[in-house]
């Protein structure tokens, strides 16, 4: 049953399947996540106060050049893999946050605040958004332990993220605050980054593909860990969403334990291709699987499948643990 669901994930997700080309995926418009171009580029492009870099994760905008400057700070690394940065793995991160954007489940669920919303603040995120507070651990904790790890250099200053109006004692803000309360998941994510770790697949031609794959293992292990890690902490949040949407929360978060164990490519044509099967909008009572009426029968068997390994999942008495 649930080796079954596996295989139709994997799949509908195989690149194989992906029509585009590599060269149109470098020129689509549509590609790339919401506000791409106005993010900051590097860390040194955030605002610097009191003898720090600032970042205000809770705007998307800035959340999303958290991501850009890993982009831009380990292309070199993945050169080999095509043209302007499409085969970094890390893309599969801010390309998933900039579908939760444009799908509109960072903005405030509970309504209480115009956060999120286009007659309010539309670039910021809500820390009562499910969504956001998770992404915040595939975010944040990232970007930190490559700050750790060395990937942008000796920075000039420290790095401070700012903190939420509420719920602050969810989330780190430091390097040092985020060792001091998680560093297990700090040392995977710096294990990623570490420059002995991030160089050594693409020193020898011969062997690209396997070490790519010690690469991808790398990672999906760190993101693995953050998405255990953070479970938890974020249940009251889902209270805000309808019970259709709460549901797939949770069978996504389920699902990405078994897409990360086959070491699935987060490369930018292959998530470009996933994305296109994933809900573009959030799910609203009434929803019912597998016949959601304004959804293609790709994005239904993909939902259905995601919920199919939940239930297995449940039945053998298994889910996302952090260890």
């Amino acid at each position: 049953f649930g080796i079954h669901a596996l295989l139709i994930v994997t799949a509908t997700l195989s690149p194989v399947a992906a029509a585009a080309s590599s060269e149109n995926i470098v020129t689509g418009e549509d590609v790339y996540p919401p506000l791409w171009d106005l993010a900051p580029e590097s860390v040194l492009d955030f605002q610097v106060k009191d003898n720090k870099i600032v970042i205000n994760a809770w705007n998307y905008q800035e959340r999303l050049g958290v991501y850009k400057s890993l982009l831009n700070s380990s292309a070199k690394y993945f050169s080999a893999f095509g043209p302007q940065n499409i085969g970094n793995i890390l893309w599969g991160l801010p390309l998933q946050h900039g579908w939760q954007f444009r799908t509109g489940r960072l903005a405030d669920p509970s309504g209480v605040t115009s956060c999120g919303y286009k007659d309010g603040d539309l670039v910021c995120q809500s820390v009562r958004s499910w969504w956001s507070c998770m992404n915040y651990y595939l975010a944040v904790i990232p970007f930190l332990g490559a700050v750790e790890a060395g990937l942008f250099g000796q920075l000039p200053y420290e790095v401070e993220i700012l903190a939420p109006e509420e719920r602050k004692d969810d989330f780190c803000y430091s390097v040092a605050d985020c060792r001091s309360r998680m560093p297990k998941l700090m040392d995977e994510w710096k294990a990623f980054f570490e420059v002995n770790n991030v160089t050594f697949f693409v020193s020898y031609p011969a062997t690209v593909s396997f070490k790519l794959d010690d690469a991808l293992g790398l990672m999906w292990r760190a993101h693995i860990s953050s998405i255990a890690y953070a479970l938890p902490k974020f249940p009251d949040r889902l209270n805000y969403l309808s019970g259709p949407e709460a549901n797939f929360c949770k069978d996504w978060s389920n699902a990405v334990d078994f897409i990360g164990a086959t070491h699935f490519s987060t490369d930018l044509l292959t998530i470009s291709h996933f994305q296109a099967f994933l809900p573009q909008r959030m799910l609203v009572e009434g929803d019912v699987l597998p016949s959601i009426s304004d959804f293609g029968p790709q994005q239904n068997k993909v939902l259905v499948s995601m919920r199919a390994l939940h239930k297995a999942n449940k039945l053998t008495g298994r889910g996302l643990i952090y260890k």
